[in-house]
């Protein structure tokens, strides 16, 4: 039986911008997991805690440190590196933060994109490109069925046109420079709002909730009945390298958009999810972990859901996760490693092992 997606990334140089995030961190967590041998690109640590302090991931990769819009800088590591594979998710990725700070965000979603691109143009040898947006860069217009590749995109606040204007940079370039038959093969992929363990960031739902409950208090919510494409940090990754593996041999995916995001049906609200995640955490009433403020000091979309259709019928990708199991996942994560004291670095990388383990027995196509 071969590994898990095709072995694609066992001995391969991979390079992650952004690898001190969130996601950034999942992602090399599960890229060492896989064999490869990673070099992450960030300006800093966004939080703290962080999940990559917390899982000593800085020992065991290459640690570069730069700024994403420095066209010198990323250029360098690019070259002296070589990477086989390169997954951009080097980010400003807080809405709050975009109304704060909007030239800020739009210079680094859109300029880091861009400068990222023009290394990867100046690379003479193969390599496949993920470039990492968001579901926000669709126009969102509130209808109930899900958004599609083919759909419009324009971002209503800073934050949604920043991701729209990395796409635009994204096709540019691919219409420009990036031929079907030359040696770098570059994607774009949307994702919905991810939930998992470790996730710090400021005006994040889980992250606020443990904030609060992990000192007695009650978190404070703005918007309870705003839905969204909830999954797994993982769900989308397994798509990000199932995609860049079948890239990788099969160039007419080159320049392919794709959505990665939870079945249709299991799409819910705030407030349904953080009564789920509270009794995880250990609430025996779940309405004694919130408090409904109504403050919403910003634009947010109330209704948002991505349509997958696309990767399931191009690359027979499909959630691994249940609703139910997104939010064991999360929330037993919290639970371990802030209530209980369990090591970061151990509690990751056995959900990653579980994650696949799941995918093998559902047969997910990537992971037979």
């Amino acid at each position: 039986m071969t590994g898990f997606f095709g072995d694609a990334y066992r001995g391969k140089r991979v390079l992650v911008t952004g690898h001190t995030g969130f996601k950034g961190s999942w992602l090399t967590t599960w890229l060492l997991d896989l064999g490869a041998e990673v070099c992450g690109f960030s300006d800093g640590v966004p939080t703290e805690p962080s999940l990559f302090e917390a899982a000593g991931l800085g020992r065991r990769v290459r640690d570069e440190r730069g700024d994403v819009r420095d066209p010198v800088r990323v250029s360098e590591v690019v070259a002296d590196f070589r990477p086989d594979f390169v997954f951009h998710l080097a980010a400003q990725a807080i809405v709050s933060t975009s109304y704060a700070d909007p030239l800020n965000t739009l210079s680094v979603n859109v300029m880091g994109t861009a400068v990222v691109l023009e290394a990867l143009r100046k690379l003479q040898q193969p390599c496949t490109a993920i470039i990492v947006t968001s579901d926000k860069a669709y126009e969102n217009v509130e209808w109930s069925w899900g958004y599609r590749e083919t759909d419009r995109l324009a971002g209503r606040d800073v934050y949604s046109g920043s991701k729209s204007g990395a796409e635009l940079v994204v096709y540019s370039y691919l219409h420009s420079f990036f031929r079907q038959d030359g040696p770098v093969r570059v994607s774009t992929v949307r994702a919905g709002n991810v939930l998992g363990g470790g996730d710090w960031a400021a005006d994040r739902i889980v992250a606020d909730c443990i904030r609060a409950w992990s000192t007695g208090g009650r978190v404070q919510i703005r918007s309870p009945s705003s839905t969204r494409p909830w999954q797994h940090v993982l769900e989308p990754l397994s798509g990000y390298l199932a995609l860049a593996a079948r890239m990788a041999e099969d160039a007419s995916l080159h320049g392919e958009p794709f959505n990665f995001g939870p079945r249709a049906e299991e799409t819910v609200n705030v407030l349904k999810l953080l009564g789920d995640l509270a009794q995880v955490w250990g609430f025996e009433e779940p309405s004694e972990s919130y408090e409904v403020t109504g403050n919403v000091p910003f634009h947010e979309a109330g209704l948002l859901r991505l349509n997958i259709d696309k990767a399931l019928l191009m690359l027979r990708w499909a959630p691994t996760l249940f609703y139910e199991e997104c939010v064991d996942f999360t929330g037993s994560w919290y639970r371990d490693v802030v209530r209980d004291g369990r090591a970061a670095s151990e509690a990751t990388t056995e959900q990653v092992r579980a994650f696949e383990s799941l995918a093998r027995e559902r047969r997910r196509k990537w992971a037979s």
